[in-house]
């Protein structure tokens, strides 16, 4: 993903809300599953991790970068932008590279 292209997500996803809290299970197979969900439904999403997670902010973002079709757009603070274009009817178009 180039710069432009990750700067054209960030802007899409300032208004946005988290929808999904990463707490003190950290990132586990429900929150996995509910973060692919998400990304089904929204294709940009942030997270927000609490301070009750056990894992720290930029361990979240290595284990959900080796996730397969999913990119981490952002960490600012302790909010992470994650972007995953719909496998069959993407809403969102990326501008050329």
């Amino acid at each position: 993903m180039t710069g432009k292209q990750k700067r054209y997500l960030r802007k899409l996803a300032h208004p946005l809300k988290p929808l999904v809290n990463i707490g003190k299970q950290g990132l586990s197979p429900e929150n996995n599953r509910e973060i692919k969900n998400q990304l089904l439904d929204h294709e940009l999403i942030k997270l927000k991790v609490l301070d009750s997670c056990i894992l720290s902010k930029k361990d979240c973002v290595n284990e959900l970068s080796k996730i397969k079709d999913l990119d981490v757009v952002q960490l600012i603070g302790k909010t992470i932008v994650l972007f995953s274009p719909h496998p069959d009817d993407p809403k969102i178009k990326l501008p050329a590279a």
